[in-house]
């Protein structure tokens, strides 16, 4: 047997846990109606409570601490290599140098 995994927005998770904790709908009906699992919706709850601000993180999306590590990591790593070129480059130039 072959499930489909759907995959919902940002937005429609957000607004559908917004239902939830702001309107003051029950969870395992806002489940029902959308036809979902109500795990699914749990987890989505969980995910909000513990970093309202950036909350759906995954799938390829980092909160912005971790994309700025990222990006840094990137940035040291070409500085390197930039670092390891240009020293070949003096040797070449200037054999005599150490």
């Amino acid at each position: 047997m072959v499930t489909k995994t759907n995959r919902y927005s940002t937005e429609f998770k957000l607004n559908t846990v917004k239902m939830i904790l702001e309107e003051g709908r029950v969870a395992s009906q806002v489940a029902r109606d959308l036809g979902m699992p109500e795990k699914t919706l749990y987890g989505w709850i969980s995910q909000y409570k513990s970093d309202p601000k950036h909350p759906f993180v995954g799938s390829g999306y980092l909160k912005p601490d971790a994309q700025a590590t990222r990006d840094l990591e990137r940035e040291n790593r070409e500085l390197k290599e930039e670092l390891e070129i240009l020293k070949k480059a003096l040797r070449i130039v200037s054999p005599d140098r150490k």
